[in-house]
C-alpha cells in the first residue's frame, strides 16, 4: 500500500520548497487490529520541525584543530517532543570526524561536537513504523563563523552562530493507529478530521509526552532558537480546531 509523504521547507535564504516522497507502508501481521493498517482518506497529519546548529567559538581555548564548540539537531518547530512520530535520526559528519555516522535514538535528536570547519551534514530521519516506512533525508550546512548583509563580522564567545531552516512533513492518507496515537499531541497538527472518529480516550497522548519528555523547551541552547511564525500561526489554527472536535461529536 503506497503511502504520500510530502516535505515543504523555507529557510531565510531560499524560497519554500516542496518535496513530495512515496513510501510503502508497513507490512501487518495477522495478529495486529485493523486499525493499524487502515487508512483515513483526505486526512493530513502535519509535522513541523527545524534543522539547525548553534556554533559557540572558543576564544583562548581555540587550538588548530578545535575552534568552535557546536551542536547540530532536527527539533520541533516550537519545541515540542518528535518522538511521537521520529524513531531514529542519523547525522552523517564530514569524514574527518572519529566515527562520522552518529545514531540518535530518542528525543531530543541532537549532537554536540568540536571542530574548525563549516561543511554539509546529511541527516536521515527513520519514523516509526505506523506512520511511514521510507526514510526522510534532509541536510544542514554547519555555519560556524557570523556574517551579516555587509559580509562577515568579529567571533564573539558569548554570541553564537545560529543556521536553521524551517521544514513541515506531511503525512496525507495516515493509517488510523497513527492518527488515534498523535491525535492532541503538541507536536503535530491534524487537518479534515471525519466526523465521527472514534479518538482514543483522552490522556492517552499527554501520558506518552509525559513519559518521553524529548521537547527542547529547556534545552540549553533554546534561548538561542529563531522563532518561525508559520508554525506558531499553524498551531493556533490547530488548537482551535480541536476544541471544537469533541463538542461536534457529542451533538452528533
Amino acid at each position: 500500500m503506497e503511502s504520500d509523504m510530502e516535505v515543504m521547507s523555507e529557510t531565510d535564504a531560499s524560497p519554500p520548497q516542496k518535496l513530495r516522497m512515496f513510501g510503502m507502508g508497513r507490512t501487518i501481521d495477522d495478529r495486529e487490529d485493523e486499525s493499524v493498517r487502515r487508512r483515513i482518506r483526505d486526512v493530513e497529519v502535519y509535522l513541523p520541525i527545524v534543522c539547525g546548529s548553534v556554533a559557540f567559538f572558543l576564544g583562548k581555548r581555540a587550538t588548530e584543530y578545535r575552534t568552535h564548540k557546536w551542536t547540530v539537531y532536527v527539533r520541533g518547530a516550537t519545541n515540542e517532543d518528535l518522538g511521537v512520530v521520529i524513531k531514529r535520526v542519523i547525522f552523517h559528519l564530514h569524514p574527518s570526524f572519529k566515527n562520522p555516522t552518529r545514531v540518535v535514538d530518542s528525543p531530543p535528536f541532537a549532537l554536540t561536537e568540536c571542530g574548525w570547519g563549516e561543511f554539509k551534514i546529511d541527516i536521515t530521519v527513520f519514523l516509526h513504523t505506523d506512520v511511514c516506512e521510507k526514510k526522510l533525508d534532509l541536510s544542514h550546512v554547519l555555519k560556524l563563523n557570523p556574517e551579516n548583509e555587509y559580509g562577515s563580522v568579529p567571533k564573539s564567545i558569548k554570541i553564537p552562530v545560529v543556521a536553521e531552516s524551517y521544514n513541515e512533513i506531511v503525512f496525507p492518507d495516515p493509517f488510523e493507529s497513527f492518527l488515534t496515537r498523535v491525535y492532541n499531541h503538541p507536536a503535530v497538527h491534524i487537518s479534515n478530521l471525519p466526523d465521527g472518529f472514534n479518538l482514543r480516550p483522552t490522556g492517552v497522548a499527554d501520558t506518552y509526552h509525559q513519559l518521553r519528555n524529548g521537547d527542547t523547551k529547556d534545552h540549553p541552547l533554546s534561548q538561542w532558537f529563531w522563532t518561525f511564525s508559520e508554525a506558531d500561526e499553524l498551531f493556533q489554527l490547530t488548537a482551535a480546531r480541536q476544541k471544537l472536535q469533541f463538542p461536534l461529536l457529542k451533538l452528533k
